[in-house]
């Protein structure tokens, strides 16, 4: 927390945990580790998501989640304990996760991606008090909730515990009271169809070569028209089905689309000692890609850097483009835009640090990328970051495709572009400017432009811009 000014709001903190964790784990731990993993991944997190929440911070066997509203919260909260229990239904009772769940809502203190106070303490006492598979919130919350939501908590009393000076107010809803509870007053409740379809789907995974005979390693997932991302570095086939940076963009995209994916060269399952990283290579790379994948016509999604390399394919091959969607990208790279000599400092002494910090076990390097790629980042999604950069590529394949990126320049295509094209880009990115991103999408003829309320150069799916994220491409490719 800086020295300066105490930074406060006001907001509805859910904490949950395991009910029985350690006699879980004592039974069995990696069933029980891989168990809840598949909870948080196909039901919790894309819950957490939909009613607007953000994952603070994790625990072994919990989290700490923040709302705006305490509608959102108490919806989310139901909506969880309802699905488990049919998540729960073939397991046998002494082996099944089961989940306590406390909401508060209050003031709260930021510190950097983390929050405290009491109003994230009553939360956590308020958990302890709940019974397995139901629901315990606070009197206040209680109050707010009362006209919006057609659900009557139990008055427990006022409860005096640990480490708060007062008594506290509790309200709450038992497990088979969310179990019986009757379809409309049902919050926002998902579906199994809606459940299932938040679970990312089985994706496989091909190989092809590109003109020069670097292996490129691609996958293709979901069902329906497809959608072609650009490969852009960072990232890892495998690896991002997993990590809370990508998971939730392929998930979602999955759900319409045959999503094809690659990993650019040097990066991930694809050959990662190349001769050349260049641009063009980027380009050439993309043809292979589509080619083998056996797509004449698709839409196009590209992300950071791929930006530059979808706009050269769509000028060069604008009969097999249906639409394209840019997001955090430039038309020029950093080497040939204007620069400050502290800017230029700047830039020689990452590459110098990349080349030495990349692949170290120790990721104080590395955290400083990832500062700039999702300055918002809860922890875990920023541990994830961290361990992807080393993962994905080398330090010498870092730099010399951060070099690489540095020397594109597709300004002159950008008026040959002939088919739809979405641009979006965060207001306040801290790795891509936001003025590239509007002269990117003013150089293209009839490009929608569509700033995100966002500092993270990654959108990440706890954070208000997702949905609008989400929402502008689904519309954008419907049409």
């Amino acid at each position: 927390m800086s020295s300066g000014t105490i930074e406060r709001r006001l907001a509805a903190i859910l904490a949950a945990d395991i009910a029985g964790y350690s006699r879980l784990m004592g039974y069995d731990e990696v069933g029980t580790m891989r168990a809840f993993k598949a909870h948080r991944s196909e039901l919790i997190d894309p819950t957490i998501a939909r009613h607007h929440g953000r994952v603070v911070r994790t625990t072994g066997d919990g989290m700490l989640v923040e709302f705006a509203s305490i509608v959102d919260a108490v919806g989310c909260a139901v909506s969880i304990q309802r699905c488990m229990i049919a998540r729960n239904e073939a397991v046998p009772i002494d082996r099944r996760i089961v989940f306590r769940i406390g909401i508060n809502v209050g003031d709260i203190i930021i510190d950097g991606v983390d929050i405290i106070g009491d109003g994230v303490n009553i939360a956590a006492r308020l958990e302890a008090l709940c019974e397995p598979g139901g629901l315990c919130i606070s009197r206040g919350a209680n109050e707010q909730i009362r006209d919006k939501l057609s659900l009557a908590f139990a008055d427990l009393g006022e409860q005096t515990v640990k480490n708060i000076a007062r008594s506290i107010g509790v309200f709450g809803l038992a497990a088979h009271d969310i179990a019986g509870l009757p379809e409309e007053a049902l919050p926002e409740l998902p579906g199994e169809s809606s459940v299932a379809s938040a679970a990312i789907p089985e994706q496989q995974i091909r190989f092809c070569r590109s003109s020069d005979g670097v292996q490129l390693a691609y996958s293709c997932i979901g069902q329906g028209p497809p959608l072609v991302k650009t490969g852009n570095w960072l990232t890892h086939l495998e690896k991002d089905l997993e990590s809370p940076i990508w998971r939730h963009l392929w998930r979602d995209l999955a759900r319409d689309h045959l999503l094809i994916r690659y990993d650019a060269r040097g990066n991930g399952l694809s050959d990662r000692e190349v001769e050349e990283i260049s641009f063009e290579a980027y380009v050439r790379d993309l043809e292979a890609v589509v080619d083998a994948a056996g797509v004449e016509k698709f839409d196009l999604l590209a992300i950071s850097q791929g930006c530059a390399v979808s706009i050269a394919y769509a000028a060069r091959h604008p009969e097999r483009v249906n639409r394209l969607v840019l997001y955090g990208g430039f038309p020029v790279g950093w080497a040939k835009r204007p620069s400050s000599a502290a800017e230029t400092e700047q830039l020689a002494a990452m590459l110098t640090l990349m080349r030495l910090g990349w692949g170290q076990e120790n990721p104080s390097f590395r955290q400083m990328f990832t500062s700039q790629f999702a300055p918002d980042a809860t922890r875990e999604q920023a541990d994830w970051f961290n361990n992807l950069q080393r993962i994905s590529c080398s330090p010498e394949t870092a730099v010399r495709t951060f070099q690489a990126n540095g020397e594109a320049d597709v300004t002159e295509l950008l008026g040959k572009i002939r088919v739809p094209t979405l641009v979006m880009h965060s207001r306040d990115d801290g790795r891509v400017p936001f003025e590239s991103g509007r002269r990117m999408a003013a150089g293209i003829p009839g490009a929608r432009f569509v700033p995100l309320e966002s500092r993270n150069h990654l959108i990440l799916e706890h954070e208000a811009a997702y949905p609008h994220f989400r929402e502008e491409i689904s519309a954008f490719l419907r049409d």
